[in-house]
């Protein structure tokens, strides 16, 4: 006897998931809530404020405790080298200020802000910035060609005070320069992409916030932020992650901080890159210019991920509560299947369905006999007139005909000569 095969069910249809840009992936999360970007900046912004008055408040005490003469206003004078790495400090500590946010009202990975790969992608993060380096410093080459108006000559500091500051610069402006490019290139751009589909709309916001964070200085120095904003925001967004404004902005920064460090009291000048003159600005935007076209170069010869898929909705499970292609077994003789109202497999029991047949009957089973015996001698069963009733009142169907047992409507086979039918022998 063959034993039936199961059935499998069709699988289901495959979905396709919505590939979102790295401006958009504020909707990476499955519990993505309009109010949640909004909420996760306004957190952010005043937990960063709250952590750079407790740094203010620690350096204080820690440059009054070394000694350090007070200026007009009760705070520490720790010098050019020192005075400038706490400016960058207060700048760094907005990544680890973001990131929580991110991850607690965003509900999304920390990463996610990194670029759409959900982490910071290191290797191309270094051929960006071996390309910045030539650009970036060959204008800066150009701009030293230029005299300052109304400003002397700076005087060299000299080996130790200017390697001192080197490294001061190489282990705190990468972090600062991150740290700008994750609060206006990452998270103010995709808080606006959360609503906004079109990548500049969402661009064009965080590049004059970006403007204005460094102070209202000459139009010039104004306009080449922008200009700065926009094509970092721009190589964000079509790299899929925040490496290539990050090289960018880090060795822009080195360069500059560079070049004031190398003279004497250079790191003390409160001037920003607002305050740039119309020539560092025409090769400034020349540099930016010429970068932003050397990496989408580097772009057509270089795969990277530009979006993430969004997250899918779950899908119901299919009736029977069987898994896309799990085996559904056959039913078998005296399976309980479902019938009409809840009936069970048999007459007279829940589950029985319509034209369902009643089981045969077995030893020791009570059934309809004749006059009222059983069908086997000794066996209880209903008398003649007293039909056996389901207990919802209804008479069950008869049982069917087992082995050795003729069918309704047959002529019984007649008895072997010298027996009789109770199975004694007869003379």
């Amino acid at each position: 006897m063959t034993q039936p095969q199961p059935q499998l069910l069709p699988p289901a249809p495959a979905q396709s998931a919505e590939q979102l840009p790295y401006h958009r992936l504020a909707r990476l999360s499955p519990r993505y809530r309009w109010w949640r970007p909004l909420l996760g900046t306004l957190v952010a912004a005043v937990a960063y404020m709250i952590t750079v008055v407790v740094l203010m408040v620690v350096l204080a005490a820690l440059g009054s405790s070394l000694g350090y003469p007070q200026d007009d206003d009760g705070w520490p004078e720790f010098g050019p080298v020192p005075g400038t790495a706490v400016d960058l400090l207060c700048i760094a500590v907005g990544i680890p200020v973001l990131l929580p946010v991110v991850r607690w009202i965003g509900r999304r990975p920390a990463g996610t802000v990194s670029s759409v790969t959900g982490r910071l992608r290191w290797r191309w993060l270094l051929r960006c910035a071996l390309t910045a380096v030539p650009i970036l410093g060959l204008a800066m080459a150009c701009v030293s060609l230029f005299p300052a108006d109304g400003e002397p000559e700076g005087q060299w500091a000299g080996w130790p005070a200017f390697g001192r500051a080197l490294v001061m610069l190489v282990l705190l402006v990468p972090v600062q320069a991150a740290a700008e490019e994750y609060v206006f290139r990452g998270w103010l751009t995709q808080t606006a992409g959360a609503f906004l589909r079109s990548p500049w709309a969402a661009l064009l916001p965080q590049a004059v916030l970006f403007a204005a964070a460094h102070g209202w200085g000459t139009p010039w120095g104004f306009a080449d932020l922008v200009v700065f904003g926009v094509a970092a925001g721009w190589l964000t967004w079509r790299t899929g992650g925040l490496e290539a404004s990050i090289a960018l902005h880090t060795v822009n920064n080195l360069l500059a901080f560079g070049v004031s460090a190398a003279v004497v009291d250079g790191l003390s000048s409160d001037d920003t890159a607002a305050d740039a003159g119309w020539q560092l600005v025409v090769f400034d935007v020349l540099s930016i210019g010429l970068y932003t076209a050397a990496v989408a170069w580097w772009l057509r010869r270089r795969r990277l991920d530009r979006t993430a898929s969004a997250p899918q909705p779950p899908v119901p499970l299919p009736w029977p509560p069987y898994g896309t292609g799990v085996p559904v077994p056959r039913q078998w003789a005296g399976q309980p299947g479902a019938g009409a109202g809840g009936a069970g497999p048999w007459g007279g029991e829940p589950g029985r369905g319509p034209g369902t047949a009643a089981p045969p009957p077995w030893a020791g089973q009570p059934g309809p006999g004749a006059a009222g015996a059983g069908p086997w001698g000794g066996q209880a069963g209903g008398g003649t007139g007293v039909p056996l009733t389901a207990p919802d009142g209804a008479a069950p169907p008869p049982p069917p005909p087992s082995a050795g047992q003729p069918e309704a409507g047959t002529a019984r086979p007649p008895a072997s000569r010298g027996t009789g039918g109770d199975g004694t022998d007869r003379p």
